[in-house]
């Protein structure tokens, strides 16, 4: 079974059939004493080793605990320390020789514990990654963004960011060298004001144009079709719409200045979202060096964990300058209806 073809977090339903799959036998081994990182460290040695407070992995050992106590591979490794150590792999970005050290665990072995564990969270996305169900939660979602700056009508903040990735072999090769020259997914992310994700794409390659993967995404179908009475914001890369906003590429009146200037101000939401997730998981900003379908499955696996960090109230790791992404996009003029619904707003709200 190949998650190959994972683009979002809907499109990961047949996962749990992965569980399912009779693995040849293989002959008994011995293992290392093993000791709780848990009990191992202070509270701010383990924090900055495996990016969660240790009430937080308490918490997280409890959510996808279970899922993992069934299975008795992986050396008859404690859902605990399965999770811990995917938690320091992806967290510190460590070799993972070191990783496997560190935890009692062959080498060879820390690969499967990083991909068991991100099929039992990913198991749980339709919990933690979502857009607004109802009018009630569209509402709640308008009004964190409003009280940004007075910014209306909000539901959330679209953009894509780059995933260092291996380089991929073969004819499909070139296609995942992006516009700097290194091969990646371009990732798509919608998030709110609290900077949780509620949308993301994970299947893309590097030179993929951002107004593309939005155009050929699920979401903007559920928009086209009206189930959002908000609109989202996105930078000049992407084409105005009646519910996509973008910046004015050449501002005229005060209206236009002040709009821009609140677009500004809102959309950062979108950017100190990925400043935030690359820094708690430095994996997403340095790069992976596992299989492309491994890639995919972990980086929604982090988007959950951090939501889920975002709800446990965890702190946030300081964001380094160089998680920040220049756009070098070239912008899209606005025009047609929706160019006529973004002067309207401006029009009327600035």
């Amino acid at each position: 079974m190949s998650i190959r073809d994972i683009e979002s977090v809907e499109e990961v339903v047949f996962m749990d059939e992965i569980f399912d799959c009779e693995q040849p036998r293989r002959k008994k081994k011995s293992y290392r004493a093993r000791v709780s990182p848990l009990e191992m460290y202070s509270d701010a040695e383990f924090r900055r080793k495996y990016r969660f407070s240790k009430e937080g992995a308490i918490k997280l050992i409890d959510l996808f605990g279970a899922q993992l106590k069934s299975d008795g591979r992986g050396g008859k490794l404690s859902p605990d320390l399965q999770i811990l150590t995917a938690l320091r792999c992806w967290g510190r970005n460590e070799v993972q020789d070191d990783s496997a050290d560190l935890h009692g665990i062959s080498q060879q072995s820390i690969t499967n514990v990083c991909r068991r564990v991100a099929l039992s969270i990913v198991q749980k996305r339709q919990m933690y990654i979502r857009m607004p169900a109802n009018l009630d939660e569209e509402l709640q979602k308008m009004n964190m963004f409003s009280d940004i700056c007075g910014f209306r009508s909000v539901v959330g903040c679209i953009d894509c960011t780059h995933i260092r990735i291996p380089h991929v072999p073969g004819n499909e090769g070139h296609y995942y060298i992006n516009r700097k020259n290194f091969p990646s997914l371009n990732v798509q992310v919608v998030c709110d004001a609290s900077l949780k994700i509620m949308d993301i794409v994970a299947r893309w390659y590097g030179s993929a144009h951002d107004s593309r993967i939005f155009n050929e995404s699920a979401l903007k179908l559920k928009f086209e079709g009206g189930q959002f009475h908000g609109r989202l914001l996105g930078d000049s890369g992407y084409e105005c719409t009646p519910y996509l906003f973008t910046p004015v590429l050449r501002p005229r009146s005060r209206k236009e200045v002040r709009y821009n200037a609140m677009h500004v101000r809102t959309r950062n939401s979108v950017e100190r979202c990925f400043g935030v997730l690359k820094s708690r998981f430095r994996c997403l900003q340095t790069g992976f060096r596992n299989s492309l379908e491994n890639i995919k499955l972990y980086i929604v696996a982090l988007a959950i964990l951090h939501n889920i960090a975002i709800i446990f109230n965890e702190e946030e790791f300081p964001v380094e300058e160089e998680v920040v992404e220049e756009q070098e996009l070239q912008p899209i003029q606005a025009v047609g209806r929706g160019a006529a619904v973004w002067a309207a707003f401006i029009e009327e709200n600035f």
